[in-house]
This record gives C-alpha cells, structure tokens and sequence, in this order.
C-alpha cells in the first residue's frame, strides 16, 4: 500500500484547535493521528467524510471540562492520518479495522462512550456491536448503519456523483454544503488543510462509494450481524440529530425505536443545525453528550 503523509506545516495556526497530536503506528505500517483532553471515562469521537478531528473542536474542550477524556482520531485517508494513494486500498472492513486497533489494541480503552457522525457512526456502530463489552453508551448523531438493503436517498446519489465525477475536489466547499451556518475562510482553510493536491483525496473520494447500497455490497453481511446484535444490547443509545440533515434525518427515528438502549431516553433535536451538526452547534451537541452520561 502506497501511502502520503501530509506535510506538518499545512496545519500550523489552526483556529480553535490547540491540540497536540498523538500518532501511533498500526500493525500494516499506517499512521493513525489523534488528539485528545481531558481525564476520566473516555468519549471516543469519530468523524466522517470528507472532515477530520477538527470537526470536534468546539466539542473538546466542554466534554473535558465535564470530566471525560476527549479522544478524536483522524480516519485513515484524513486529517493527519496517512493517506493511501489508491482508492482502492480503502473498505469498509479496513476502516473498522484500523479503528479498532487504535482504540483496543494501542490505547486500550474500556468504559467508552462513542460520539458517531456520518461514517463515524458506520464504523463506530460496527465497533460497538463487535465489542460491546468495551462501551458503556452511544450517541448517535447524523448517521446509521446501512446494509444496503434499502435504497439510499437521492440526495446522497447526488452527493456521490459529485464525488466520483469532480476533477478538483473542493473539500472545503463539500463541508459547506452540509452546514446551516457560514463557515469562516480560516474554517475553511482547516478542512483543506490535510490535502495538499488531489493525489491526498483517495479517502474523500473512496468513501461514498463504500456505503453498502445493494444487499450484496462486501459489507452488508458484516452490518447486518451488527443490527441484530445492536439491537438486543442493553447498553444506553441516544440519537442526537440535527433537524436539518436530508441523508440521515430519516434514521433517527429508527434507531429510537428498535435499538433497546433507546427506550425511555429523552432524545434530543439539535436545532439549527445541518449534517454537519459539530460545526453548526458543537457545543450543544456536546452538552446533551454530557447529560446524558452525568444524568
């Protein structure tokens, strides 16, 4: 696997995120980059395309205030994660590999709360089903676990064909799409901070077209053990979603309902806030984050 690494002085004076990384090596020689802050029961934050830890700032430093350890990786093909040259070294299967060797094999955590957006959630949730006994809640938020049995809506085929037919692919522009608010140019240039040229943007690229979207896909197996698993856990589950996100507003409701660890919850509507819900309203969503483990 061919691999790039993002040189260090493209992310120099980012806004909001003082946070040094932590790098660690995996077992097939990719470099996982994470930040974290904070002492205590660990909250495991994972991001989805085409963002990076960054996402996570204004969440941060309010979960570490509160008492929990703050840990947010980059996806490999991310941030300052190594980035494979080949889209076609990225799956689904590698991915949730890659995660689960950083949080069990390296940093070895236990008593986690996973925060999952977007495909932070497609490979958290697979985490979760395949090591439950790791985890003491989950929130959801702006993301599910599809099995490619049900058609995807059209607006991710939308976004997918975009993706796949850009010559540039404008990552700041794609994060921009997906929020209420207008992000400032030095947001902005954080998100195109881990891609110097095109040659960095395997992981953008690859990832839409690995969301299962036939019952079929190399993937859809492994998911659909992962619902029926989910589903009986006991373990608290909260579905924190915007209430403005087309892609993935229609599975909080389903994830209410079938997933045993939601009932009785108190699941809360992220207002005024778009796909990407971190960037629109961070803090809120970290404060219900924060409820929701302190009761």
């Amino acid at each position: 696997m061919k691999l790039l690494r993002t040189p260090d002085d493209r992310f120099t004076d980012l806004t909001d995120f003082p946070y040094d990384p932590h790098y660690v090596d995996l077992s097939d020689g990719v470099r996982v980059a994470y930040v974290e802050a904070g002492e205590g029961p660990p909250v495991l934050l994972l991001h989805g395309e085409p963002s990076w830890s960054y996402l996570y700032r204004t969440m941060i430093p309010v979960l570490a205030a509160a008492g929990f350890r703050a840990i947010a990786p980059d996806l490999v093909g991310f941030g300052r994660s190594d980035k494979p040259v080949s889209t076609g070294d990225h799956s689904y299967e590698r991915h949730v590999g890659w995660m689960r060797e950083l949080a069990f094999d390296v940093l070895d955590l236990h008593d986690v709360t996973l925060v999952g957006q977007d495909w932070g959630g497609l490979i958290g949730l697979r985490l979760v089903a395949e090591n439950a006994d790791r985890f003491a809640a989950v929130v959801a938020a702006n993301t599910g676990l599809p099995t490619g049995d049900t058609r995807m809506p059209d607006v991710w085929w939308s976004f997918r064909e975009a993706v796949e037919k850009a010559p540039v692919l404008d990552i700041g522009r794609f994060v921009q799409s997906g929020c209420r608010t207008k992000l400032a140019p030095e947001v902005l240039a954080a998100y195109n901070a881990p891609f110097p040229n095109e040659t960095y943007k395997s992981g953008p690229r690859a990832m839409p077209g690995l969301v299962p979207n036939s019952p079929d896909d190399p993937a859809s197996e492994a998911n659909r053990a992962a619902w029926a698993t989910l589903t009986k856990l006991d373990l608290p589950f909260l579905c924190a979603f915007s209430d403005s996100d087309p892609i993935t507003g229609p599975m909080s409701p389903i994830l209410q309902r079938v997933m045993a660890g939601a009932a009785g919850l108190e699941h809360p509507v992220i207002a005024d806030a778009g796909h990407f819900l971190q960037e629109d309203a961070g803090v809120a969503l970290a404060e219900a984050v924060v409820r929701f483990r302190t009761g």
